[in-house]
């Protein structure tokens, strides 16, 4: 019997509005923290330094102003669980706006006034904007409370690559935790349909996924389980399943609960 078509998981527009900026209070916070010697380290992602991947944040939130302030798209809208397979295509993109805003900055203040003025005004367009509205976001036409349910999952997923590059903390908004681990958890639902296998990650989704026999009751066959961080890590490719694995931080039995051959989600 195929498995039950899942019903799209919907989330809250104003918790997820104000998870968004929540999460990039707090990225903010941790730069300001941050010495000019933390700013020129290497971010662990391609050649960027960690000044650029800060400057992707600034970007990620700028991203909502352009989208809402542009006219309304036409054409086919791209499903919340596709996003993150088009991420990598966009990539080499990315990194060149990136730099060539990164390089516009004549010193550190000008950053930092920069990243509150991203603040400001996407806080200022969203003022009244429906929910459902479609937007022009980077990978197609995007329902509005959609699209900032992604740009949780930039914030959130970034925050941490500063965290792990400056060896300084950042705080993770719990709300925008939640969006990214479940919008990465249905986003596997999505890649690898079946009813076999159960993906646990508590407090924030449980999934089930891979084809093979389908479980009615009682304790699944296959289950994996892990926590937020390390599942988020492992969906965009910040770490691997056999190293977690080793370091116990993935809990995995049954012949079926290998995820391995189905991460990344994210380039």
């Amino acid at each position: 019997m195929p498995p039950a078509k899942r019903r799209p998981r919907t989330y809250d527009f104003r918790k997820t509005s104000t998870a968004l900026f929540a999460q990039y209070g707090l990225a903010r916070a941790a730069v300001r923290g941050l010495g000019e010697k933390d700013l020129a380290l290497p971010s662990g992602l391609g050649e960027w330094s960690v000044a650029e991947l800060v400057t992707h944040l600034g970007l990620t939130l700028e991203s909502v102003t352009r989208a809402v302030e542009a006219a309304p798209p036409a054409g086919p809208q791209v499903a919340l669980t596709d996003w993150p397979f088009t991420t990598a295509s966009r990539a080499a993109l990315n990194e060149e706006r990136v730099r060539e805003k990164a390089a516009g900055f004549a010193g550190r203040a000008a950053l930092d006034d920069w990243l509150a003025e991203t603040a400001t005004r996407a806080d200022q367009v969203l003022d009244g904007v429906l929910p459902g509205r479609l937007v022009a976001a980077p990978a197609g036409p995007m329902t509005l409370a959609d699209f900032l349910v992604t740009r949780c999952v930039e914030l959130v997923v970034h925050s941490d690559d500063v965290a792990r590059a400056t060896g300084h903390e950042v705080t993770l908004d719990r709300q925008a935790l939640a969006a990214c681990t479940r919008l990465l958890a249905d986003a596997l639902a999505a890649r690898v349909p079946g009813a076999s296998t159960e993906v646990r990650v508590p407090p924030y989704a449980v999934v089930q996924c891979v084809e093979g026999p389908r479980h009615t009751r009682g304790t699944p066959p296959n289950v994996v389980e892990t926590d937020p961080l390390t599942w988020i890590r492992l969906a965009t490719g910040r770490t691997d399943w056999a190293s977690e694995r080793a370091a116990a931080r993935i809990a995995a039995s049954g012949e079926r609960a290998d995820l391995s051959p189905y991460l990344p989600l994210m380039g």
